[in-house]
């Protein structure tokens, strides 16, 4: 069978029958014990004193730790140790883990958890960008600064100039399924841990640290996510590490999930980011010199803060050639949850600054906004052009795609006709923009592409297969047991992928950065090659044929003139004593990254795409409606065409959501006052727009990727971004002045934006 079709989910059915098992589901042994945190009512502060009688003495209660209760590490940090299980004499915002109980019930857990009677030493505490800055609270003593070219000259001498500021909004993940897991203690110590996680291999590092043992003691298993968005990529430890320590003190298996407020409150978010820049241009509006500065408040501790800082860097040119450029980021401490991955891990919001230039300057010369983006797009063809990072730009797609997208979609015509019609209402207003994607795929510390797959042949002609990514919903099993049925020839059905487990394939990556399926992709890939060329090496050798003449097709394999089903081959192979499994492993090529100087190649190649989207805002509320989208998305050679699309059509909504109804809230006190549903608004299925078109763009990757696709994970996350982008065209037809459309475009900031451009 080919690998590129469109076929369902492979746990279609049990999704849309309640028959998928997650770790809630799951039945447990009897004697299983819950646990729950004691949190911080503070965001700074000492403990000055700590009474858990209270905690204790509650139904149901087996035991209480603390820090001092700890055997061994008490820490759950994926990168600088900073980041400790359970507070240690300080405490620095609100939610974060103090004491940990272990009840008979989830119930009567969270309810002791509540008990607490903490007395704090209050501490004036650091909220916000400006209060970083001023205290000069920061994870890297200074600012980190990428340049190429000479942005300063370039500007001091640009024929028009101008200057803005930006307010990125952070994002919270809202995963169906929240944190949850489970440990089942062992004998001689040994730990076996189901974990909602992104990253088992992170998971069983830090369960081993906390219980003194080495990796090979402790087995991590993950069969799939209620959805991730990068929020299980470390913020899982805590849970992991609390149930393995709990079951080692206890003797019992040991569970634990957040609920909602909980997850809410405790768990890190996207990072919020404030976007200055200031922009050279001529007057086609080509940008002959910029600089950014991005300030990225990180929260209390570093988790992965300095990587997707880097990456918004990376991200600052998206689809655009910009000769003469600085970028300066600062990475700022805040007594705030500890901001984290989420889908594009930085990247958004170094897209969504360059596209608001963009915007700012079609607006300044009085052009189309997409006439100015084209006017700076890197080219299609062999033209030298490198990014800010010095990287070689060679597999540009984006005039064409673009070109193509907006005729197949009539934007000329409809912007003519949207300005006709706004031009006769006096209250509702219609905007419409196209906004580009250029996403570099990698992970961009570089030891991290790197995957591996375990794949076994029985001697029935059914295939196993294992590897080290992550089933979050996005549908990365199917995709490779697809590879796998494809290199065998043989039936899909045949092909069967069980859970993500460290004792199988180990030392994996996290499955994030969009690497999913080329990294382990190439890895299956790899393992079934080795499998069916000793399977044909025996054949032809048994059969007296050239090699050449054996195929692997259509659920048989053929030797010369004679033709087996592949059960009967894979049965002569065992007979014989011919291996019938293999590991595969894959590396990516022609990388390499120095992040302090900001140069090298930390991309293996780009994905493009580019989307249409129209809105009509109340000039009178602020209300608003995405009313059409039309979007050209760039697979490659997509391997499941019908899940690349999902993906795309999901990323969309979820990048317009960070961009115009998702708004976290913080009070004077650090307290984060949208905790749930319903203070915290995601799109919903009303929130899509009427008309929603969605097409691949069908050309193969250029670079040597999995059947030549391309990554689907975080690429489409910023084809939302035309949504905000078609807010601000809308808001522009209410008046003369530049309307500087803040994010998160929530309907009074939509109103607010319509005040400036009437009144300026």
């Amino acid at each position: 069978m080919s690998a590129s079709k469109s076929l369902p989910h492979d746990a279609a059915r049990l999704h849309v029958t309640g028959a998928a098992r997650y770790i809630d589901d799951a039945p447990t042994p009897n004697g299983t014990l819950h646990l729950a945190f004691g949190v911080s009512t503070q965001a700074y502060g000492e403990i000055a004193a700590m009474d858990l009688s209270a905690v204790k003495n509650c139904a149901g209660v087996i035991a209480v730790l603390t820090a001092d209760d700890l055997p061994f590490e008490n820490d759950v940090s994926p990168s600088n140790h900073d980041e400790p299980l359970l507070a240690m004499g300080e405490v620095h915002y609100i939610g974060q883990p103090i004491f940990l109980v272990i009840a008979t019930s989830h119930r009567a857990a969270r309810f002791a958890a509540q008990q607490g009677q903490i007395d704090y030493d209050i501490k004036t505490p650091i909220l916000s960008i400006d209060e970083a800055l001023a205290a000069d609270s920061r994870f890297e003593e200074g600012p980190r600064i990428y340049s190429n070219g000479d942005a300063a000259a370039a500007l001091a001498k640009a024929t028009n100039r101008l200057s803005g500021q930006l307010e990125v909004g952070g994002q919270e993940h809202f995963y169906l399924e929240g944190q949850a897991a489970f440990a089942l203690p062992g004998e001689d110590g040994e730990m076996f841990v189901q974990s909602s996680t992104q990253h088992p291999t992170e998971i069983q590092h830090k369960v081993a640290e906390a219980i003194g043992l080495p990796m090979h003691a402790v087995r991590v298993e993950t069969r799939r996510m209620g959805g991730g968005f990068g929020g299980k990529e470390s913020q899982g430890n805590a849970l992991a590490v609390s149930c393995a320590i709990a079951a080692r003190a206890t003797g019992k298996p040991c569970k634990m999930r957040y609920d909602r407020d909980d997850d809410m409150t405790i768990t890190g978010k996207r990072h919020d980011f404030r976007i200055e820049y200031d922009v050279g241009f001529d007057g086609d509006g080509r940008v002959t010199g910029i600089a950014f500065t991005h300030y990225a408040r990180c929260g209390w501790a570093m988790d992965l803060s300095l990587p997707v800082a880097d990456r918004a860097m990376l991200h600052a040119d998206n689809a655009y050639h910009l000769p003469d450029i600085r970028i300066t980021s600062h990475r700022l401490r805040t007594n705030t949850q500890s901001a984290t991955a989420f889908r594009g891990f930085g990247g958004p919001q170094g897209v969504v600054g360059i596209e608001r230039v963009m915007d700012h300057i079609a607006s300044h010369l009085d052009l189309d906004p997409l006439a100015v983006r084209r006017k700076n797009y890197y080219q299609d063809d062999d033209t030298e052009q490198t990014t800010p990072y010095r990287q070689p730009v060679k597999d540009c797609i984006i005039n064409s795609l673009t070109n193509r997208l907006s005729t197949d979609a009539t934007y000329a015509e409809r912007r003519a006709e949207i300005q006709s019609w706004n031009a006769q209402q006096p209250v509702l207003k219609r905007g419409i923009a196209l906004t580009p994607v250029k996403f570099g795929i990698s992970f961009t510390l570089t030891h991290l592409n790197q995957a591996g797959a375990l794949v076994h042949v029985y001697q029935d002609g059914s295939i196993h297969l294992n590897h080290g990514g992550t089933e979050m919903g996005q549908g990365l099993f199917q995709k490779l047991a697809q590879i796998a049925a494809s290199e065998f020839g043989v039936p899909i059905e045949l092909v069967k992928i069980t859970a993500t487990d460290t004792a199988k394939v180990p030392n994996t990556s996290a499955t994030a950065a969009s690497s999913g399926t080329d990294l382990n992709g190439m890895a299956v890939l790899d393992a079934c090659t080795t499998i069916r060329n000793r399977m044909a090496q025996h054949l032809s050798e048994s059969a007296g044929c050239p090699l050449d003449s054996i195929s692997f097709k259509n659920g048989h394999v053929s030797i010369g003139n004679q033709t087996l089903g592949f059960a009967e081959a894979a049965q002569r192979c065992y007979q014989s004593r011919i291996s019938l499994s293999a590991t595969g492993f894959y590396k990516t090529p022609d990388i390499q990254w120095d992040r302090i100087k900001g140069e090298g190649q930390p991309f293996f190649y780009f994905a493009y795409g580019a989307a249409i989207t129209e809105v009509v805002i109340n000039t009178l509320t602020g209300e608003n409606r995405i009313l059409r989208a039309d979007i050209l998305h760039d697979a490659g050679q997509s391997l499941n065409p019908a899940l690349d699309i999902g993906q795309v059509e999901g990323g969309y909504v979820q990048g317009a959501g960070w961009l115009t109804t998702e708004e976290l809230v913080w009070d004077d006190r650090g307290a984060l006052k949208t905790h749930a549903p319903s203070t915290y608004k995601i799109p919903a299925c009303s929130d899509r727009p009427d008309i929603f078109n969605v097409a691949l763009w069908d050309q193969p990757n250029p670079a040597r990727t999995i059947y030549r696709s391309k990554a689907v994970g975080e690429p489409p996350f910023m084809l939302g971004i035309s949504a905000w982008s078609a807010l601000a065209d809308a808001i522009a037809n209410c008046g003369p002045a530049y309307p500087d459309l803040q994010t998160p475009a929530t309907a009074e900031a939509v109103l607010a934006a319509v005040e400036r451009a009437r009144d300026g």
